[in-house]
């Protein structure tokens, strides 16, 4: 298969090892609901039909010291244990943790997916979800683990995230709502990593306990460009709950046959993003269209793209698409109520009749045109929990002829 805060007191927790777990860092509720086929607490697949989620050993109680999460650092490819054994020599540096990080699109929102060895990433997290044992269990046990920030309408009506944008992309079950690190949006074990195909140990979790994390920057940069060279990419940025506006910073989004690979950028203040202008020139082309004329989009999608509006005019439904009203595919940018990047970023979505089709309506555009643009391969924003009856974005390929 391939990829398609906690606030309670000790008391509270025992008891709860066997249930889904949500608590609200300003309140500290606990929601449950019934744990997911073969994880902790669940059934048995066997009688259920489901398969088992990829599991590993369940982490022991944290006896550790917590650390603080100073810098992420991302590269293009796996890092060698010599490599991280050298990164760890660094002056200033207290710890480091490898873990492998992506880039998953649900509906539209570009989330960024840890696969994490849970004892170790678990210390770089805030004390209280650290502690939490009944969450990092479930990690463990093949349950995803979600920031708070990761809006519940993305979340399908059984509580499963869908890690993709291909149909066929897995469903993983949502077994805890807890704080991450910044930057990171949901975890999982390395088991599932694998079974995702996510790039393994191309990230380190960084704490520099008493040193200046923008002094050791630097130093950490030098150190891998020493080591990999000037061509891969390589990301260090300095962590908190504001964007890191000087670090170039990297995109790997993946999820199963339209998984596009990475590309580097840097954040603009008026929350846009900047390319590498290598891959744009590589990747984003402009070119004419049937009905809409000349547009800007991921060359993988100009096929497809031609082909369902090319069946659309045959179909004498040319009319139902306002061009006036077209709101473009490439618009490097971040979600307009969020910090992660939406699927224009990468070229492979656009919007159609806007005016018409907010977000949360059933929308006015014609379903014979929804139903030939699914046809040729693209998802429709109207059939999500949050419905965005304007987008349609590339989620399968489909051979043109």
């Amino acid at each position: 298969m391939r990829l398609g805060g906690i606030v309670l007191i000790g008391a509270m927790l025992a008891g709860c090892a066997g249930q889904d777990l949500t608590i609200t860092p300003e309140i500290g509720e606990v929601r449950t609901s019934e744990p997911a086929a073969g994880g902790p607490g669940g059934k048995d697949p066997a009688t259920t039909g489901s398969p088992a989620a990829p599991a590993v050993e369940p982490p022991p109680r944290l006896t550790e010291r917590l650390l603080p999460a100073d810098l992420l650092v991302q590269v293009e490819r796996t890092l060698t244990a010599d490599e991280i054994a050298r990164v760890r020599r660094v002056a200033g540096i207290d710890h480091v943790t490898p873990l492998s990080l992506a880039q998953v699109s649900v509906q539209n929102r570009v989330l960024t997916l840890a696969a994490v060895d849970v004892s170790q990433y678990r210390r770089f997290t805030q004390r209280r979800t650290a502690r939490y044992q009944a969450a990092w269990d479930r990690v463990a046990g093949g349950e995803l683990a979600v920031d708070p920030s990761v809006p519940r309408r993305l979340w399908e009506a059984d509580d499963h995230l869908r890690l993709g944008n291909d149909r066929q992309a897995p469903r993983v079950h949502i077994g805890a709502t807890v704080s991450q690190v910044p930057q990171v949006d949901a975890v999982l074990n390395p088991a599932w990593g694998q079974e995702l195909g996510m790039p393994a140990d191309n990230a380190l979790l960084i704490s520099t306990s008493t040193t200046e994390p923008r002094v050791v920057r630097p130093r950490v940069e030098r150190v891998l460009r020493r080591l990999l060279g000037e061509k891969p990419s390589v990301q260090v940025q300095v962590l908190g709950q504001d964007r890191d506006l000087t670090a170039v910073q990297s995109a790997y989004l993946t999820g199963g046959s339209v998984a596009l690979g990475s590309f580097t950028y840097r954040v603009l203040e008026d929350g846009r993003i900047s390319p590498d202008p290598a891959w744009v020139a590589e990747s984003i082309v402009t070119d004419e269209v049937p009905i809409l004329g000349q547009v800007t989009c991921h060359r993988v999608v100009m096929p497809q793209l031609r082909a369902a509006l090319a069946e659309i005019r045959r179909a004498g439904l040319a009319a139902k698409i306002n061009v006036a009203q077209y709101g473009g595919c490439f618009n490097p940018r971040f979600m307009a109520d969020a910090q992660s990047l939406s699927l224009h970023a990468f070229g492979i979505a656009l919007d159609l009749n806007v005016p018409g089709n907010q977000r949360g309506t059933v929308g006015t555009i014609d379903r014979q045109v929804v139903s030939i643009f699914e046809r040729w391969g693209f998802a429709w924003g109207g059939r999500w929990a949050w419905t965005d009856p304007m987008h349609f974005e590339m989620d399968r390929l489909v051979a043109a002829r």
